[in-house]
């Protein structure tokens, strides 16, 4: 399986109204690699069933997505999540804990 793969595999888990940050994914995956994961989310095929939108910077920032950070947004909203000026709001609320 291939790093973006495993990427894929971790988000398919995470479920709706919750995110995850660059680097949790880095971690979970045994790595500092917080960029790859980043390219990974920009790579991905199937960027509505691998749902990146739920990958966040660690401040809280929505970051970019493949599809255009407007929907990014509005994905998240859909979710029930507040964004402001492009911040989750309390995101530490909504963070998923990979098991």
């Amino acid at each position: 399986m291939t790093f973006n793969q495993k990427c894929y595999e971790l988000l398919s888990k995470i479920p709706s109204g919750k995110v995850v940050t660059y680097k949790q994914v880095a971690n979970k995956l045994n790595t500092k690699a917080y960029r790859a994961v980043g390219n990974a989310m920009a790579k991905n095929p199937n960027p509505i069933i691998v749902p990146c939108h739920r990958v966040i910077k660690s401040n809280g920032s929505v970051g970019d997505y493949i599809l255009g950070v407007k929907r990014k947004i509005n994905l998240l909203k859909n979710e029930g999540l507040t964004i402001k000026d492009s911040q989750v709001v309390n995101f530490e609320k909504f963070i998923y804990l990979f098991e």
